[in-house]
Formats: C-alpha cells, structure tokens, sequence
C-alpha cells in the first residue's frame, strides 16, 4: 500500500495560493465518512499517482489519522496536464469492490511485424473485483498470438492472481488486427483536356448572336 501525508484544508481557502506552494487542494469520502477537504503535496501525490494508479490502496495520513482509499478521479490542468485536484474514495479492506484496471499489452505480433496489418486496442481497461490490498495495478496482454489477421486476444487470455475475481465478460475482444489495405495508385488527371471541355461548354451554352 502507498502512503501520503494530507493537511487538513479549509474549504474557502486560497486554492491558486495553495497549488503555487507546491500542493494540490483534495477530498476524501465515501464508507460513510463525510467530504472532507485536505491538501497534499503535488511532487509526492505525482509519484504514487504513476505507481498506483486508480486500482492500488493508498492511505491518506491526515491530521484526525488514517484513512485507506483509492484514487477515484483526477482533475487536470487543460494545458499542462498537471493534476489540479484529486478524490480519494474511502474503502474498507476486508470487503471486495469492483475496480476497472488499465490493460498493458506486451509482446510481438507476428501480423503487425510481416505487414499483414496492424493492432487494433480493442479495450483498454477491464472489470475485476477484489479486495483492495490485492487489486492489480494493471494486467498484462501478450499480442504475440496474434500471428494472422483473423486472430483475436479475448479477455479469457488474460491472467489474474489469486483473490481477483474477472468481472468482464471472457468472450470480449481485447485486441485484434486490422488488415493493411494496399494504396490504389489513380490515373493521371489530364488537365489540358479538362481544359478543352469546359471551354467548348461555355461556347455552346453561349447564345448566338441574333
């Protein structure tokens, strides 16, 4: 499990002043605990933000104590991409919860490398359900079966460790192959005799002189 140290933060403070200092305005809720406003420090929240993603426990150290959670949405900056505010979504570690994990496809497709077309990312999250402490940050998809075109990676080839349950159906179709289509080389366009065809038509569609 991750950990982050939290402030308590006053809801009308100042949150330009607050993400000039180096930290980012939050929240956490849920398990029937009421929204409460904190502040966290951007360099640190960015660090497990890349390691634990939306499916790994992260426990907010706060003031009143300790409260286990998952990051349940970032906000953005629309220019910087730097994260501007965070929900946290308290949960209890003995019971299991339904969690979409990101899909990291690996491998070599013997169809993409000879050509024959290319991979298609067909989904790139799936359901699972598990307790919280054995969420996986994410679940690999090997593409190297992907050798012909008409081959497809359902999620029943996806493997999940003990204590995760797959909650999306194994028929659906993670990855597939889009076949190359051959570029249709046109004839050359003949200009002049564009050219020698609209001025006849204007000719004829000019009235005779009476």
């Amino acid at each position: 499990m991750f950990t982050i140290k939290a402030k308590t933060r006053d809801p009308k403070a100042d949150l330009s002043a607050l993400r000039k200092g180096g930290e980012i305005p939050a929240v956490f809720y849920g398990m029937g605990k009421e929204t409460t406003p904190i502040s966290i420090s951007t360099v640190e929240f960015k660090k497990i933000w890349h390691k634990a993603g939306e499916s790994s426990t992260v426990k907010i150290e706060a003031d009143g104590g300790a409260v286990d959670t998952l990051i349940h949405e970032v906000q953005v900056h629309p220019v910087t991409d730097e994260p501007i505010h965070v929900d946290f979504l308290v949960v209890d570690m003995n019971k299991k919860i339904t969690v979409s994990v990101p899909v990291e496809f690996i491998g070599v497709s013997a169809a993409v490398k000879g050509g024959l077309g290319s991979l298609v990312k067909v989904m790139h999250e799936v359901e699972v359900e598990a307790l919280p402490k054995d969420l996986p940050h994410n679940l690999e998809v090997d593409i190297s079966t992907l050798v012909t075109v008409d081959d497809v990676v359902l999620v029943s080839a996806i493997t999940v460790s003990t204590g995760v349950t797959m909650i999306t159906s194994s028929e659906e179709v993670v990855a597939s192959i889009a076949v190359a289509k051959e570029e249709v080389e046109s004839a050359p366009v003949d200009l002049s005799a564009i050219e020698v065809e609209k001025k006849g038509k204007k000719e004829e569609e000019t009235p005779a002189a009476e």
